[in-house]
């Protein structure tokens, strides 16, 4: 096998991710949005301390919501976070499920109006 070498410009150290249960729960709510016609777009970052989807209306514009995962809140108010576009937290907690169910919500609206 061969040699990992690192990224130029890498800070070095653990960067945080998604595990793979999490990020299909994450774009299987994605595609739904995208279904209903309510999102068109999306970015995934990664950062030492945080790992972030971000949703958007359109390409060109701020997220509308981002789905934040921060280890080092685990103990205090929980690792998960959802943040509107004016940049409010709009739940927080220690499962992904009832983080999302705002959204989740919105979208039953859409089907059944």
């Amino acid at each position: 096998m061969g040699t990992v070498h690192p990224f130029p410009g890498a800070t070095g150290g653990v960067q945080v991710g998604f595990e793979r249960a999490e990020l299909s729960r994450i774009v299987d709510l994605y595609g739904r949005m995208v279904a209903a016609g309510m999102w068109k777009d999306y970015a995934i970052t990664f950062d030492k301390d945080a790992a972030a989807f971000l949703a958007f209306r359109r390409a060109a514009e701020r997220p509308e919501v981002r789905i934040e995962k921060r280890p080092a809140m685990r103990a205090r108010q929980g690792q998960w976070a959802l943040i509107g576009e004016d940049g409010r937290v709009l739940k927080r907690g220690h499962e992904l499920g009832p983080v999302l169910a705002p959204v989740e919500r919105r979208l039953l609206k859409v089907v059944a109006g």
